[in-house]
């Protein structure tokens, strides 16, 4: 056998070998995840156009398959986004994105709950953001929350994907009751924040908007600018669907009002996500929540020591 002929079969075995892995395009080392309840299987999918509302961007907003699902986009002239028509108080809230592909550093797709137009001075906030990072990581997952506004404490958590979330749509849920407020991603918990007297002063507490953006976050959403957007691969096209908000409804002429679920005279529907089975997790829900946090968790607040030097009461509780 020539030199030359068994350079050509050598590569052709490492070509074979190459098409055969798993082609994901963000996190490390890729694990399989374990079986766990398909919460999303319990809440009735809505259309978009049926729940949301244009929030700003609207030329850069795309209605699909009768409102059933939408593409939003960032582009130079202006990012885009939604917000929900009603406000809630507790509940659950999912939706599948379909992330972009390419060159995305720098951009941030968010899906999350807020009232800071309410109260803008100790708004609530749970988020979901979905961060483009550099070419060898191109999208991480941020979760965050601020409580009776807490934004000088950071509670950020970060972790890598074990799919490629451009190829295909993937699940992102909240659930939001008066015992915990849990972030789940094609139904495995990615972490459980439970409502205890260290956490009680920065858990949500009011009323809030359900909101999915995309917008430039070129100063901060990777390693403090390091990477900006870079519009030579515009347009940044999201695509959202299956969405799922089913909660405690808040009256619209109530709209201030901090009352709770079980006590407010002004709500339109009693909370679904208030029974016993949503008070904690399962055990295969524990399984999915460990397997999440020490396989794909590369940040916590709770862990950065040098950020802060006496860390949030909520982590040593």
């Amino acid at each position: 056998m020539t030199f030359l002929h068994q350079r050509v079969l050598l590569s052709c075995l490492i070509s074979s070998i190459i098409l055969r892995l798993p082609q994901v395009s963000s996190r490390g080392p890729i694990y399989r995840p374990p079986s766990v309840e398909r919460l999303t299987d319990r809440f009735r999918s809505t259309t978009v156009s049926q729940k949301m509302s244009t929030f700003f961007g609207a030329s850069n907003i795309h209605m699909k398959s009768n409102g059933s699902y939408t593409d939003i986009i960032l582009d130079k002239t202006s990012g885009s986004g939604l917000v929900s028509k009603d406000r809630y108080y507790h509940g659950f809230f999912s939706v599948a994105i379909k992330l972009p592909m390419g060159d995305t550093s720098g951009v941030v797709l968010a899906f999350y709950m807020s009232n800071s137009d309410v109260f803008p001075h100790n708004h609530d906030e749970i988020d979901f953001e979905l961060l483009g990072h550099e070419k060898r990581r191109q999208w991480v997952l941020q979760t965050n929350i601020y409580g009776n506004g807490s934004v000088k404490t950071g509670r950020e958590e970060k972790f890598y994907l074990w799919f490629d979330p451009t190829q295909e749509f993937h699940q992102y849920s909240m659930l939001w009751n008066t015992h915990h407020i849990v972030f789940l991603v094609d139904n495995i918990p990615i972490r459980e924040v439970t409502y205890n007297q260290a956490s009680s002063p920065m858990y949500p507490s009011k009323p809030m908007s359900l909101y999915t953006t995309i917008w430039d976050g070129s100063q901060w959403a990777t390693h403090g600018g390091k990477y900006p957007v870079n519009y030579k691969y515009a347009p940044f096209v999201a695509s959202l669907g299956e969405l799922k908000a089913e909660g405690c409804l808040m009256s619209k002429a109530n709209s201030t009002s901090t009352g709770s679920c079980s006590k407010s005279s002004t709500l339109l529907t009693s909370d679904p996500i208030e029974g016993n089975e949503y008070v904690k997790l399962t055990s295969q829900q524990t399984i999915g929540l460990k397997w999440a946090r020490s396989k794909h968790m590369f940040y916590s607040y709770c862990k950065d020591t040098s950020r802060y030097k006496i860390l949030p009461p909520e982590c040593n509780a």
